[in-house]
Formats: structure tokens, sequence, C-alpha cells
């Protein structure tokens, strides 16, 4: 079964806003096993409107449109798609008495403006809307279903869940999908697909796997379709056999990014961590803390962006710096030491390269960086390079730098 999602708009065609309800929609039907087989955006244009309808019927059961319900003269998808169905605007007496009642509790006035979203098209489902005035509207014609829904994504969100999916789910009959997902990092796609060459080729018909990469990781996601019990077993087996060849690049089942990852293990390990972040200018430390319960684990950090913090506050020598370079191994090993008799926490990392985009130099171009982890019995060093570009740096290095973290800690970094 196929779905076409619609997005109406000109702020979606001017950028003024980003659709982020597509990439939603389209997670939900993946669960529930319908294809999106096409999203088309477009403007507040009936014209426009109706040839996406017109497209989307030709090769989807289901077309889901959102946007342009609103109370506003721009909002005309209420009005273009009476049109389009051949029936006619009825006033909604029942809705248009909430409506009141809920204008009167906030002790605002009641515009004719407002009553337009009381009136509803007299051939469709009102799916009422608990979180605002614009009510969904389903509709069937020629064994297609068609429904459109407010653009406001937690108005959206809340029709989806509470009447469009159930009511989709009574209509259909959706085969069984089951996903399993793990996350890689310290290789990028190319070498993870490399690695799984052979495995995927050899995936049984009824399994898809597929790569989703950031910076620094890559999500990989097994989805079976089919019938019966045994599906679940056999996307499991997969998933092991998966994990076994990607060795020490696997690093969860699920989707949790590596600083929720290595928090598990710090307080597993009752142990604590804290960053001396040059280049990354305390990314590091923010994608620990944006994680609820970091404060048992997260001591702090010292962003030493400057040769003189460097020296200052993290004991880095002077000669190093004159010698060697900020951007060297020298130098990460003398800001972790210096970090580490500071802080006293149990790990730690250093970080220092090169971001971008200027800066570089033929023997340390931009995107070198150096990370170095450990105790104070053991630190481990290595040189990375990465982009030319200044945030994929920024984020790339700081993925770097937990990776290497999350393998000391295994006892796997060499």
């Amino acid at each position: 079964m196929k779905a076409t999602v619609i997005t109406i708009g000109d702020e979606i065609l001017i950028g003024q806003i980003v659709d982020t309800n597509s990439a939603w929609i389209g997670q939900q039907f993946n669960t529930l096993g319908v294809k999106i087989y096409e999203i088309i955006s477009c403007g507040d244009d009936a014209t426009q409107i109706v040839d996406a309808v017109n497209r989307a019927k030709t090769n989807s059961q289901i077309v889901l449109m959102t946007g342009g319900l609103g109370p506003t003269k721009d909002d005309i998808t209420k009005k273009t798609l009476v049109e389009y169905f051949n029936t006619e605007l009825v006033l909604n007496e029942e809705l248009w008495e909430k409506m009141k009642q809920i204008f009167a509790k906030r002790g605002a006035q009641v515009l004719e403006i407002n009553r337009s979203q009381a009136m509803v098209p007299k051939d469709c489902i009102m799916l009422p809307n608990m979180r605002g005035t614009a009510q969904g509207m389903w509709f069937e014609k020629d064994g297609v279903v068609f429904i459109s829904m407010p653009g406001v994504p937690h108005e959206m969100k809340h029709l989806m869940e509470v009447q469009v999916i159930p009511r989709l789910q009574q209509k259909f009959s959706f085969p069984k999908i089951v996903h399993a997902t793990i996350m890689t990092a310290g290789a990028g796609e190319s070498m993870i697909a490399n690695m799984l060459s052979a495995f995927e080729d050899e995936l049984p018909g009824n399994i898809k796997l597929a790569y989703l990469p950031n910076l620094g990781t890559v999500k990989l996601r097994l989805t079976a379709s089919g019938e019966g019990e045994a599906l679940v077993s056999l996307v499991n087996e997969q998933k092991e056999k998966m994990k076994n060849l990607l060795g020490n690049h696997f690093y969860c089942e699920g989707e949790d990014p590596l600083e929720a990852v290595i928090g598990k293990m710090l307080l597993q390990k009752r142990a604590t961590v804290s960053c001396a972040e040059s280049c990354t200018g305390g990314y590091i430390s923010h994608l620990f803390t944006s994680i609820s319960g970091s404060s048992k684990y997260f001591e702090g950090a010292v962003i030493s962006y400057s040769y003189d913090v460097k020296e200052k506050m993290l004991g880095v020598k002077h000669e190093t710096l004159l010698t060697y370079g900020a951007v060297s191994e020298e130098c990460v090993r003398e800001m972790l030491q210096g970090l580490l008799n500071v802080s006293e926490t149990t790990y730690g990392i250093a970080v220092s390269g090169i971001a971008g985009p200027d800066g570089g130099t033929p023997e340390k171009p931009v995107g070198t960086v150096w990370i170095a982890v450990g105790s104070k019995e053991n630190i481990i060093a290595k040189r990375f390079q990465f982009f030319p570009s200044r945030m994929e740096n920024i984020r790339v290095f700081s993925n770097a730098a937990l990776n290497m973290l999350r393998l000391f800690m295994e006892g796997k970094l060499i």
C-alpha cells in the first residue's frame, strides 16, 4: 500500500518554515507498513492544490494533506477541496457552540472570521481537532482516502494519533512490519557498507537494510515485512549477524547517541568525566549535558581556546606550544593530564584541531584534529583528518572524541 503526502503553504516554498510534518508522517506510516510514494509541496493556490491531489490519487490509496485550514484569506485548502469533491460548506452548530465557549473562557471576542472554522464540507467525515479550531476532514472517492489536516505540527500529530491512524487501521489491513536498529561509530557509510556487502547480498527477500549516516556515526535499520510471529526472530537473527560483522564499530542497539551510551557506562562504573576543549568550543560538554541525569557523572570542562588558557589553566608547557603547536599530540596529552589533575575525574577528553574554514597549513590542513582520552594512569592520543567545513568539523570532532572514550572504557582502544 502507498501513500502520498501533500504539504500546502507558501511559507514552506519560500523557506520561512521547515516542513517537519512530512518526516513525522513518514515515520508513522513506516511503522504501519505503508510506503510513502511521494511528498509534494505546493503553495496556497487552488490550481496547485488540485494538480497535487490529481497526481497523488493516481499512485496512492491514501492521500494526506497538511496546511491551509486556518481562518485567514490565504488558507484556501478547505474551499478548494469543497469544489474538488463537488460538495458544499455547512455550519456545524455543535462545533460552533464549542468554539464560542472556548473564546468566552479566554475573554476574547468571537469574530465572523472565526465562524468559518465551524463550516465543514457536507460530504466528509469531520475529524475533531482537540488542539485547535481547524478541523480535520476525511473524504473517499474512487477507492482512495483523502485526509486534510491542519499544518500546525502539534495539532496534526494529535489528529493523526487519535483519529487518522485508528480509522486507517479499521479500514485497511496493513502488513506486519518489524524494525531493528543499531548504531555504529568510527567508520563512514562507505566503509560500513563494504563490511556488510556480502551480508546484505544474502539477506532474505523480505528484509531490507537502510543506511542513515550522520557526522561520525551511521545508523543501520533492518526492516522486515510479512506475516507470522517468526518475523521478529528472523530480524533478530540478522541483527546479531550484522553486529558481529561490525566489531568495535557497533556501539548500541536502538538509536541512542554516543553521549547517552557513555553516560550509562559511566553510571554503571560509578565513574566521572571532564573535558578540555579547544576547537570544539564546548560542544562535547553540550552533548554530555543534553542528557538528563548527566550531573551524576559529568564534572565540567575547560574551554581552552587560546594558548594562554591552555598554559594557565591546564598547565600546557609554553615550550610545547612553541615547538609542536596547539594541534599536536604533545599538546592534547598535556591538556588532558592538566585537566585530570584539576578535575580529579575518572576519565577525561582533550581536543585541539583546526575547524576551518581558514587556519590550516600544508602540514596541518583544515579538518585536522588531535584527540586524547584516558585516565591519570593511561592516556591515548590519536590524529584524525575530516572536512573543510567548520560546523561539520566541530560535530564530527566531538563524535570522534566520544567514540574514543567509549572504546577506552571498553578496553578496546589501542
